[in-house]
C-alpha cells in the first residue's frame, strides 16, 4: 500500500518538475489536488489515488509531448483522454490523464476546467485554486467526485455558504451533498 502510494507521488513529482523546468504552466487537479487542499486542515483526512491529473493547455500539447517523452513516460490516447504512462504496458489507472484548461470534459458539461491561471502553489507542485477545483468536481460529480466534495465539506474547507458561487445546477448538487453527507 506505502509503494502504491509512493509510486503516485513519484510520478506527480516527475511530470511536475519535468514541465516547470520546460516553463510550460500546469495544475495538479483531481484527486491530489483535494488531498493537497484536505492535508491543509487535517493530513489524517487525506484520501489517496492512484492516477495523476493534469490541467494544461491544449496549444501546448506538442511540447508537453516531448517534455514527458523525455522524461521518461509513453504517449497514448485512450478512449479519447490523453494519458502518459511510464511503460508502454502500464495500466491507464496509474497514468497521468491531461484535462485542457477551459474546456469542457465532456460535451454536456455543465462547466469548463479551471483556466491556466487558476491555481496556487502546493508543497511539490502547483494545483488548481480549491473554487475552480470544486467547480470541477461538481462537474463530473461521480461517486469519487462526490467523495472527493464530502472530503472537503468534512474538514470545512467548503459548506453551504459556497453554493452562492456557483450555477444553480451546480450549488444544487453542493447542496445536495452538504444537506445529506451519508448517501
Amino acid at each position: 500500500m506505502i509503494e502504491a502510494v509512493e509510486a503516485v507521488r513519484r510520478r506527480a513529482l516527475r511530470a511536475t518538475y519535468a514541465l516547470a523546468e520546460a516553463g510550460i504552466p500546469y495544475a495538479v487537479t483531481g484527486g491530489i489536488a483535494v488531498a493537497a487542499w484536505v492535508a491543509r486542515v487535517d493530513r489524517a483526512a487525506v484520501r489517496n489515488t492512484q492516477d495523476v491529473d493534469l490541467l494544461v493547455q491544449r496549444c501546448d500539447l506538442p511540447a508537453i509531448r516531448r517534455v514527458l517523452e523525455a522524461a521518461g513516460f509513453h504517449y497514448r490516447e485512450i478512449l479519447g483522454v490523453t494519458c502518459f504512462l511510464e511503460t508502454p504496458e502500464s495500466h491507464p489507472r496509474d497514468a497521468i490523464h491531461l484535462l485542457f484548461a477551459g474546456e469542457n470534459i465532456k460535451p454536456n458539461d455543465l462547466a469548463p476546467t479551471a483556466a491556466i491561471e487558476e491555481r496556487v502553489e502546493a508543497e511539490d507542485y502547483e494545483i488548481v485554486d480549491l473554487e475552480p477545483l470544486v467547480r470541477m468536481k461538481l462537474t463530473s460529480f461521480r461517486t469519487k467526485d462526490r467523495m472527493h466534495l464530502l472530503d472537503m465539506i468534512s474538514v470545512g474547507l467548503i459548506g453551504a455558504e459556497w453554493t452562492n458561487k456557483f450555477p444553480t445546477a451546480l450549488a444544487d448538487r453542493l447542496q445536495q451533498l452538504v444537506d445529506n453527507p451519508e448517501e
